[in-house]
């Protein structure tokens, strides 16, 4: 089993989640919760779903001073990585799956935000070594790519455990995120695996007291 961070788990709430007819309610009902909001981008094509564009983040950009992170579902990351630098996103995590992920990752460092990998659940996870040594975050998806309601697949947690093996002394430098799948059952289970960051949606959005949902996950 990967050692856990002795840092507090960092919370990733994803906006997909949200009442999307009252972003401005729902990112105010989150923000005294959320270490950050997850923005998923997707082109209708890497993934099947067709998700947020610059002028969105920017809209949400000006609602919040939580930072911003950015995953760039696409094909083509190098031509959405500077509209969403500009919609004013913090960090954004591109896909190592992707023709041009290192121009895109690197795109991002220049720009004094921080970057990341992403690896689909069916992506080997060694793949994360091409990267290792230029981002700050690795998020493994731990169910199919641009799909929401899945349970969290068996190798989820493994591919966790071995991601966290694969990087080393690097280890310390980077956020390991689980993303999908994230429910009250699998967050302990997520945690134990060394994630150092969930992005949960319907857990976060539907909970009745956000407040000790949020203790809960702070004191694994």
């Amino acid at each position: 089993m990967a050692a856990v961070s002795q840092a507090a788990l960092h919370v990733d709430v994803s906006l997909w989640s949200a009442d999307l007819c009252d972003l401005r309610g729902e990112i105010a009902r989150m923000a005294p919760h959320a270490d950050s909001f997850h923005l998923d981008v997707a082109d209708g094509r890497f993934a099947p779903s067709l998700l947020f564009f610059p002028d969105l983040v920017a809209a949400i950009r000006r609602e919040t001073s939580l930072p911003l992170h950015v995953h760039l579902m696409v094909e083509a990351p190098r031509e959405w990585v500077r509209p969403f630098l500009e919609a004013g996103a913090d960090a954004l995590t591109v896909h190592g799956e992707a023709p041009g992920a290192e121009e895109a990752l690197a795109e991002v460092r220049a720009a004094g935000r921080r970057p990341g990998i992403a690896l689909r659940l069916e992506t080997p996870v060694e793949l994360v070594l091409r990267f290792a040594g230029c981002v700050d975050t690795v998020l493994l998806l731990g169910t199919e790519i641009g799909v929401k309601g899945c349970r969290l697949a068996p190798e989820a947690c493994p591919r966790i455990e071995a991601v966290a093996d694969l990087l080393g002394e690097r280890r310390a430098a980077v956020r390991l995120v689980a993303d999908g799948g994230i429910r009250r059952e699998t967050v302990p289970l997520l945690r134990a695996a060394g994630a150092d960051s969930v992005v949960p949606g319907s857990l976060a959005f539907g909970a009745a007291d956000a407040a000790a949902l949020w203790g809960w996950m702070k004191s694994l």
